[in-house]
């Protein structure tokens, strides 16, 4: 059956389709826009609690010495530069000492003295009990009388005496050399270990002056053991109740952003620090498992530590950007809506949470909770996967 565009069930027909179209448009206009989210995949994967530093911590040399003669005097000898590498027991500054010298030295001739002295002294009180025991075996033949053999006798005690007290005398010059070369030894400033020069205060001819009690003065050498390093930062005290030696940490400095250091903690002060009232912290210590990797820093270098109080491997996990208040996180449908879900979790940081339940693998979360219209039952469009590590 024909029917011409002027029969009437045509038109019927045509303006049921154009109602229908004009319908759909209608809809689709007044249709509410989807609003562009980022969202991160549910994934397995490690979390971990830790604990960092509220301020920045700094690379420490396990030794360090600043070192300055205890008298004040003329430098006479500057043996090193700043940058200068010196072994143990290496002179790095004398003083002008040329008196101390030279009472060293007539110390030491008196001491020489002293030992020829009692050298003369006991071979002649060897001597006079020889001659007494001869003088008792004439006494004892009748050639000589009691008196000679108490005479002789009484002779050798002295002389024993006489060498005895010499004796004593070279002790007591030897005690007069040792106090000289310690006077000397006051104005030569040796490394008391292997290590690096780092600072050098003073110059050939200039005069050096001890600090006075309660002044801190300059050190006239900054000496640094860098074959041993560790970080040392300061932790808030509610958290430092948590932490235990051995722990392991990871360590990140700014000079070297994007690598991590691996350590472990060493020390916890047994002292809580407070510089403000409102800051208390307490001072950890955290060493580097490979110290040869370590070697190339600086002392002084800033730097964070991260202490993991506990790790899980292979839970499910979302990014800690993606949790609301009370538990609850935004899971974009398949059907483009966005539904709140209560969540179970466990172990968290700043960069991840464990989801004991309330999620399963592969539902996207949302990670933008910050933008405008961003709430459950709204329709939501991905703006872009970000995908968990």
């Amino acid at each position: 059956m024909n029917l011409s565009l002027s029969s009437p069930a045509l038109r019927r027909v045509l303006a049921v389709v154009v109602l229908a179209a004009l319908g759909a448009a209608a809809w689709v206009a007044t249709r509410p826009k989807a609003v562009a989210v980022l969202v991160a995949a549910v994934q397995p994967g490690r979390v971990e609690t830790t604990v960092a530093n509220t301020r920045a911590g700094s690379v420490s040399a396990c030794r360090r010495a600043k070192l300055a003669p205890p008298l004040g005097g003329r430098i006479d000898k500057l043996a090193v530069r700043e940058g200068d590498r010196v072994k143990g027991g290496q002179v790095l500054l004398e003083l002008w000492n040329d008196d101390l010298v030279a009472r060293e030295r007539v110390a030491s001739e008196q001491l020489r003295t002293a030992q020829a002295h009692v050298n003369e002294a006991c071979v002649l009180a060897d001597n006079a009990v020889r001659i007494a025991e001869r003088t008792r075996q004439l006494r004892d033949k009748g050639f000589v009388s009691q008196d000679g053999v108490e005479r002789a006798e009484s002779e050798a005690k002295a002389r024993q005496a006489v060498c005895a007290s010499s004796r004593t005398q070279v002790q007591e010059a030897e005690a007069r050399v040792h106090a000289s070369r310690a006077d000397t030894s006051r104005t030569v400033v040796k490394a008391p270990f292997d290590g690096i020069v780092a600072e050098v205060n003073g110059e050939l001819g200039e005069f050096l002056t001890p600090s006075p009690p309660g002044i801190p003065t300059l050190p006239a050498i900054d000496l640094i053991d860098d074959s041993c390093l560790y970080v040392s930062a300061p932790i808030d005290e509610v958290d430092g109740a948590r932490l235990k030696v051995g722990m392991p940490a990871r360590i990140t400095l700014d000079a070297y952003r994007g690598t991590h250091f691996a350590g472990k903690l060493r020390r916890i002060a047994p002292y809580v620090l407070a510089i403000e009232k409102q800051a208390r912290t307490v001072e950890v210590e955290v060493d580097f498992d490979a110290p040869r990797d370590a070697r190339h820093l600086l002392v002084g270098y800033s730097a964070d530590v991260e202490i993991i109080l506990e790790a899980r491997d292979n839970v499910l996990r979302i990014p800690t950007t993606a949790l609301l208040p009370g538990n609850r996180a935004l899971l974009l449908g398949a059907d483009g809506m966005l539904e709140e879900r209560k969540l179970a979790v466990g172990l968290s940081n700043w960069e991840f949470t464990e989801v004991k339940s309330g999620l399963e693998r592969g539902d996207r979360v949302v990670i933008s909770l910050e933008r405008a219209g961003v709430h459950a039952g709204v329709r939501a469009a991905a703006e872009g996967a970000a995908g968990a590590k």
